[in-house]
């Protein structure tokens, strides 16, 4: 399909690409403007609040509280429609999209393009440890981890009831690698359910006898938040009992543990049957797409070299946002892609208005801010840190104001009082659906594509 001609009286049409912070908050941007279109085109049908996956994996939130429908969300915007879809093509001379949904493809023609498709998991050119220690980006990832952290006690309680203690002892060690804000938070949980949550749920294993390791090859812990920060959350970590290894760096992983290379050059093996990955990110590969047809170029993680308004050298009504986008070393968090989206919502009303383009974009840095554990945390606001007690409180506030929807709002509070002033936690459901899915897809080969057609015995095919 090309695109057609755009007439002045058509609306302008605006397609974006994902439903994450930069995709939502840029739609939302444009909803007064009835002379737009907007198409939100996403391969969920979620807006996924990414920063609380880590309590989501272990027991604290339901998946539903961070992840409202994104049909729900835009439903009172009248211009914005919502299409199911992972985006497959970009094609900026016809300035089309094309996006497949299980296996039908529809195209997408725009005025204006919005790429905020996000980043996933990067594991360094080592792709196969994904097998074994799964990341945390989506929704899918959260549950299955969900499975592997509480299954894990369910299977050790198994190995000592039989005697199998040194078996047990593996499905009691964690491994957490990368000592980032999502790898700090990770840790921290873990072990605050071993040793409050389930201390008395078991009759043949004791679980606060957990061991917690976080491993990082960096020589600090949340290097982002500078060495005073970082030292104190590591200290935290280490009186909750979470071994923290620094100069440790992942050189292979299998199903019953990973091997460490030392900063010192030695190697070691840790044995542990569930392992987290929360170390690096790698950009959607739509980025090599842009990048091939524009003098955009792309770093090591994917992102697109963007100019300072966020469009790509050559095309000034594509922009790129968010996780997608490599411009002067801007962080990849929530902040830069709703500030981002909101920029190129304002740049495409301006152009349309027929104003002078706004000044390049610049970024507000609002702070950055990571939970240890119940009560504590760090939070760096410009100048200004804080840490402990009063960090915390600041990380409660600003979560709960970025929750989408008021219903959202007030069960994750609820959620948050009996976790933290308890020692419950509401959602321990797992199942081995949820567990071992991804595996068993990833078995069926890179050439399985789901189908809407399933195939009888006889070889006949119905919708």
């Amino acid at each position: 399909m090309t695109s057609a001609p755009h007439s002045t009286l058509q609306p302008h049409r605006v397609v974006i690409i994902g439903s994450g912070f930069g995709g939502l908050f840029a739609a939302r941007a444009l909803r007064k403007d009835k002379n737009v279109k907007v198409t939100l085109i996403s391969g969920t049908s979620h807006h996924l609040f990414q920063p609380l996956l880590y309590q989501v994996a272990t027991g604290i939130l339901s998946e539903g509280l961070i992840a409202p429908s994104t049909r729900e969300v835009l439903a009172g915007q009248d211009n914005a429609e919502v299409v199911y879809g992972r985006v497959s093509d970009i094609d900026l001379a016809q300035q089309v999209v094309t996006a497949r949904a299980v296996d039908r493809d529809s195209t997408y023609d725009f005025d204006s393009l919005i790429v905020a498709a996000g980043a996933g998991q990067s594991y360094f050119g080592n792709d196969h440890f994904a097998r074994y220690a799964p990341g945390m980006k989506s929704i899918d990832d959260a549950l299955e981890l969900r499975g592997r952290i509480f299954g894990s006690f369910e299977m050790a309680e198994l190995a000592a009831s039989a005697g199998r203690a040194e078996e047990a002892a593996r499905f009691l060690t964690f491994v957490v690698v990368g000592a980032g804000p999502t790898g700090v938070e990770m840790a921290g949980q873990i072990s605050e359910l071993s040793r409050r949550t389930l201390k008395r749920d078991f009759r043949h294993i004791d679980p606060t006898g957990a061991r917690v390791v976080l491993l990082d090859a960096a020589p600090t812990v949340l290097s982002a938040f500078g060495d005073r920060l970082g030292a104190k959350a590591q200290a935290r970590l280490q009186r909750m009992g979470v071994d923290v290894q620094l100069g440790a760096k992942v050189i292979d992983a299998d199903t019953t543990g990973i091997d460490v290379e030392r900063s010192d050059g030695s190697r070691s093996r840790i044995d542990s049957m569930c392992k987290v990955w929360a170390a690096g990110v790698q950009a959607s590969p739509l980025g090599k797409q842009l990048a091939d047809q524009s003098d955009a170029d792309i770093d090591r993680a994917g992102r697109v070299q963007v100019e300072d308004d966020l469009t790509i050298a050559g095309h000034p009504n594509v922009y790129v946002i968010g996780d997608m986008m490599s411009l002067r070393n801007l962080p990849g968090v929530a902040q830069v892609a709703i500030q981002g989206g909101r920029y190129a919502a304002r740049s495409i009303r301006r152009r349309l208005a027929g104003q002078k383009p706004q000044a390049g974009f610049k970024y507000r840095d609002k702070g950055s801010m990571a939970t240890i554990s119940r009560f504590s945390a760090v939070a760096s606001i410009g100048n200004l840190r804080f840490s402990g007690f009063i960090a915390w409180v600041l990380w409660l506030g600003v979560h709960i104001v970025y929750i989408i929807g008021f219903k959202s709002r007030v069960t994750t509070m609820l959620h948050w009082v009996v976790a933290f002033l308890g020692k419950g936690r509401g959602e321990r459901t797992t199942t081995e659906q949820q567990t071992f899915g991804r595996l068993a897809i990833e078995d069926l080969g890179k050439d399985f594509r789901p189908s809407l057609e399933s195939s009888d015995r006889d070889g006949h095919t119905s919708a």
